[in-house]
C-alpha cells in the first residue's frame, strides 16, 4: 500500500510512476487520496481541540469545587457533556473518513520505479538477456502433452476424475521427476544463505491483505469459506507475513527464506496450446525464495535473486532469457519485475518459469514490517520474492528439450536427485 505523505511530497514522481501502469483516472483517485487525507487530518485537529478544551473544563471544575462553587461547577459541567458528545461525533467521522482512505488505498498498484519501462501489455516487455543455445530436435518432435502420455509419466485424465482439468497425477518418473526438482531448488537455495521453512498452505484474510492479493485478487484464489480461509496461490503469502506486525534489528537484514508448498490458482486462462498440458494449472508445486532488506540495499538483492535463478536454469542445461516487465504487465503490487522464460523446443516458444520482484515498501506498509537501529524511530523495510522455480513449465522444458527417439535424457545435475538418467 502506498503511503499518503509519500504521495504527497513525491506527487509528480507517483503520477508519471502509475501512469506507466495505463490506469484509468490515475490522477482523479490520487487527488481523492490527498482530499481524504485532508478530511482525515482536520478531524484529528478538531477533535484534539475539543479535547484539549474539555481537559481546561475540567480542571476549570475542579477548582471551582474545592472553592465551594457547586453551582457554578454544575452550570459548566453540563458544557463538558456536551463537549464530549461533539468529541464522539468527530471521532466517528475520523474513523470512517479512514476506512475511505484506506479503502481507495487499496485500489493503487504500486508505482513502478524508474527504470521499469512504460508499456500496455507482454509485447511492451524489455528482453535484459539471453543466454544458451536452442535445441534442434529430430523431425517428429512432440510437445510434453504428447510425450508425458507416450511414457506415462503423468496423467490428466485421472487428475480429471479425481478434482477436474487442471490438477495432474504424477506417476512413477514423472513423481521422482517433481520430487528430484523440489529437493534440487530447496538445497541450491541452502547453498546460498537462505532458511528454509515449511509453512501452512492456507492463509488467513490478514495475510492476503498483507502481501496484496486481497483484494486484487480474490477471485482468483480457492476459498475455504466455513473457515474464512484461502488457499495459497504462492509460498511468498505465508513466508512473507511471517514478519507481519515484528520490527526487526537492521544487523539482522537481510532476511532471507526459502520454502516449497503446492500452490492454488483458479483462473486456468483461455483456450489453445499456449495453456495445454503443464502450461497452465490449478494446483503446481514451487520453490519459493523471500527476502527482507534494508531500503538501499533491495536493488542489490533484486539482482542477486535473478542470477541466482538464472544458475539454476543454466544447471538445468536450459536456454533463457530475462526479461524486465513494462507497467502494464507487472504485478499490482511490484515496483520492478524481472520474468525468466526457458526455450521449450517441443511447442517453439518461451515459458515463463520465475518471476523475481522487488516491492519496496509496498507489502512492509500493509505488514506494519519495520527495522530499526538502536534509539533510532522504526522505518518500512523492502521485501522482495521470486520463483526459485516453479517446477510446471520447467517439467515442459526439461522433457521436451531433451527428447530423442529412443526416450527422454534427464539433466546431468539431476541424475543423483532422481536415481536415473532417462525416461
Amino acid at each position: 500500500m502506498l503511503l499518503v505523505q509519500h504521495i504527497r511530497e513525491n506527487y509528480h514522481q507517483v503520477l508519471l510512476g502509475l501512469q506507466k501502469r495505463n490506469l484509468p483516472q490515475v490522477e482523479n483517485t490520487l487527488q481523492q487520496v490527498l482530499a481524504l487525507d485532508d478530511k482525515r487530518k482536520a478531524c484529528q485537529t478538531q477533535r484534539d481541540q475539543l479535547q484539549a478544551e474539555s481537559n481546561a473544563i475540567s480542571k476549570e471544575i475542579g477548582l471551582l469545587m474545592k472553592e465551594g462553587k457547586q453551582a457554578e461547577a454544575t452550570a459548566i459541567r453540563e458544557k463538558t457533556a456536551l463537549i464530549k458528545g461533539q468529541i464522539k461525533d468527530v471521532e466517528d467521522e475520523h474513523e470512517h473518513v479512514e476506512q475511505q482512505l484506506k479503502a481507495l488505498l487499496y485500489t493503487l498498484p504500486n508505482v513502478p520505479q524508474e527504470a521499469v519501462p512504460a508499456g500496455k501489455s507482454a509485447e511492451d516487455n524489455e528482453v535484459v538477456k539471453q543466454e544458451g543455445v536452442i535445441p534442434t530436435l529430430f523431425e517428429g518432435k512432440l510437445p510434453h502433452w504428447d510425450l508425458i502420455k507416450k511414457y506415462d509419466i503423468i496423467d490428466f485424465d485421472l487428475g480429471v476424475k479425481i478434482a477436474g482439468a487442471g490438477f495432474p497425477v504424477y506417476k512413477g518418473k514423472g513423481a521422482r521427476l517433481q520430487r528430484a526438482l523440489i529437493n534440487f531448488f530447496l538445497d541450491q537455495a541452502q547453498t546460498q544463505g537462505y532458511f528454509e521453512v515449511q509453512p501452512p498452505i492456507l492463509v488467513n484474510e490478514d495475510s492476503g491483505y498483507g502481501t496484496g492479493q486481497l483484494p486484487d485478487k480474490e477471485g482468483q484464489m480457492y476459498f475455504a469459506q466455513a473457515d474464512q480461509l484461502y488457499l495459497i496461490p504462492t509460498a511468498e503469502v505465508p513466508i512473507t507475513n511471517l514478519y507481519r506486525d515484528v520490527i526487526v534489528n537492521r544487523s539482522d537484514l537481510p532476511i532471507k527464506n526459502v520454502g516449497y508448498t503446492p500452490c492454488f490458482r483458479r483462473e486456468a486462462g483461455s483456450w489453445g496450446a499456449h495453456v495445454r498440458g503443464l502450461n497452465r494449472l490449478h494446483q503446481f508445486d514451487k520453490v519459493e525464495i523471500v527476502q527482507i532488506t534494508h531500503p538501499d540495499a533491495s536493488y542489490a538483492a533484486l539482482e542477486e535473486m535473478s542470477t541466482y535463478v538464472q544458475g539454476l536454469l543454466k544447471m538445468l542445461e536450459l536456454p533463457y532469457r530475462v526479461l524486465r516487465l513494462c507497467g502494464g504487465d507487472m504485478g499490482f503490487t511490484s515496483a520492478m519485475t524481472y520474468d525468466m522464460e526457458v526455450y521449450s523446443a517441443g511447442q517453439d516458444r518461451w515459458l515463463e518459469v520465475s518471476s523475481v520482484s522487488n516491492f519496496e515498501t509496498y507489502q512492509a506498509n500493509r505488514l506494519k514490517l519495520r527495522w530499526k537501529e538502536e534509539d533510532k524511530k522504526p522505518q518500512l523495510a523492502h521485501t522482495l520474492n521470486g520463483s526459485a522455480l516453479a517446477l510446471p513449465r520447467i517439467v515442459a522444458a526439461i522433457l521436451e528439450n531433451n527428447q530423442t527417439p529412443h526416450g527422454i535424457k534427464m539433466p546431468k545435475v539431476l541424475h543423483s536427485y532422481l536415481g536415473f538418467d532417462s525416461i
